[in-house]
């Protein structure tokens, strides 16, 4: 199983993890890994907000871009 849905205006694809029995989510178009786990839906979407936080304030801290840069290809 695998969706697409938006936290915060980004969007995260979510998948089924058997191993785990939990949802996983991944913010795509980011310049590095933000992924997390949770039990619901309510419960990854705010474990995305919170690891998306954590990413954001990572890259302003070291000020990198955290969005990749697509080349148009």
């Amino acid at each position: 199983m695998e969706n697409v849905i938006e936290i915060d205006e980004h969007k995260v694809v979510v998948s089924l993890d058997p191993e785990l029995g939990m949802l996983r989510g991944e913010f795509l178009g980011l310049a590095g890994g933000a992924d997390f786990y949770a039990k619901n839906i309510d419960e990854l979407v705010r474990e995305g907000r919170k690891s998306l936080k954590v990413f954001l304030d990572l890259c302003k801290e070291k000020q990198v871009n955290p969005f990749r840069e697509f080349s148009g290809r």
